[in-house]
């Protein structure tokens, strides 16, 4: 079965207004022991399928859209994700893929708008992470989680905190909608990588190579950590093998799929082999700045990425020195595959280029 299958615990009458529970320092999340049936395997068909080419549903009905790096990131003004059309969350499905993370400043979204949105793409219901009474789906982002609980890892650089969402599932996830309500005086900026840009920079050598490979995803850690925090582990299947380089199902452009956060070896390589590979890949996204983007928050606003093509981290220089709060919607996808016949981003855009000549 799938996390859409699973119903929340009890009706809801009344919406929790999780900034308002966050700045009376109301730590509201809950643990709950229940258990989940292992995830099993689904056909997913993205949304963006059904998108208009040009976006017009968007572009049409925005005050203002722009990009904020030739690689990566989007900025959209003058539109409300709780009041989406159909057309637009599919419109939006597209533009997401095509540029990894959009941002929407000034949102009124709600947590159970939130849930009806991501019910629209796939939802999906984390391992370990608490949640608001009665909200499964919804994973707050909460400062006090960072500083006091034993399941989050130690962090020596920043650096080392470049992940996808919970790479390790079988079907992980697609897009991931984050709402940013409270933040402190200055820092908590989240930095994305475009995973398509991070392929197109490596030597057609090392493309061709890497092609071939399969990494191991683990969530191992994270579920050890929270357990001996007194946190239940709701699924115990926490390691799956994804390919390397994966194919997007909409834009059929290839994308890097890798990172610290989660991925731990090469297989068919030894630990020295698979070591070495895996550091330079990480070095490699963590340099590389020319197919970043760096965002700092106003509060409430929502990001929206989609991990099939996107890596990020979230610089945690503020701790002792503010709060930061918030909460996101996770969606599951497709199981990644790689297509041999697929183009990378780059190949596109050049062809492009000469058709304009």
């Amino acid at each position: 079965m799938t996390n859409a299958a699973i119903t929340t615990q009890a009706p809801v009458k009344e919406v929790l207004d999780l900034k308002k529970l966050a700045a009376a320092d109301n730590y509201y999340l809950v643990t709950p022991t229940t258990t989940y049936p292992e995830l099993e395997p689904f056909k997913h068909v993205d949304v963006g399928h059904r998108a208009d080419p040009k976006k017009a549903s968007l572009y049409d009905n925005a005050e203002k859209i722009f990009d904020l790096t030739p690689n990566v990131g989007t900025e959209i003004h003058g539109i409300q994700l709780s009041k989406l059309t159909n057309q637009q969350k599919d419109d939006l499905a597209l533009l997401i893929a095509e540029r990894g993370v959009v941002f929407f400043k000034k949102q009124d979204i709600n947590i159970v708008q939130g849930e009806d949105l991501g019910r629209h793409y796939g939802s999906h219901i984390h391992n370990i992470g608490g949640h608001p009474p009665n909200h499964p789906y919804v994973l707050p982002i909460y400062s006090v989680d960072v500083e006091k609980s034993a399941y989050y890892p130690k962090i020596v650089r920043a650096s080392e905190g470049w992940h996808t969402d919970v790479s390790y599932e079988l079907q992980p996830p697609g897009f991931t909608f984050l709402k940013i309500d409270t933040l402190p005086s200055t820092g908590g900026d989240t930095l994305w990588s475009s995973s398509y840009a991070a392929y197109d920079k490596l030597s057609p050598a090392l493309q061709k190579f890497f092609e071939g490979l399969e990494v191991v995803h683990s969530g191992k850690e994270q579920a050890e950590g929270a357990v001996n925090a007194g946190i239940p582990q709701r699924r115990q299947n926490v390691l799956h093998t994804h390919p390397l380089v994966r194919t997007h199902p909409v834009t059929g452009l290839k994308a890097l799929y890798i990172q610290p956060g989660f991925a731990r070896s090469i297989v068919g390589l030894s630990k020295r082999e698979s070591d070495t590979i895996l550091n330079f890949l990480y070095e490699h996204l963590a340099g590389g700045y020319d197919f970043q983007v760096r965002f700092k928050w106003e509060e409430d606003t929502v990001a929206v990425w989609d991990n099939r093509v996107t890596s990020h981290c979230a610089i945690f220089d503020y701790l002792g020195s503010g709060k930061r709060h918030g909460w996101r919607i996770t969606t599951q996808a497709e199981r990644p595959y790689f297509d041999p016949n697929s183009k990378s981003r780059a190949e596109v855009l050049l062809a492009q280029a000469r058709s304009k000549k």
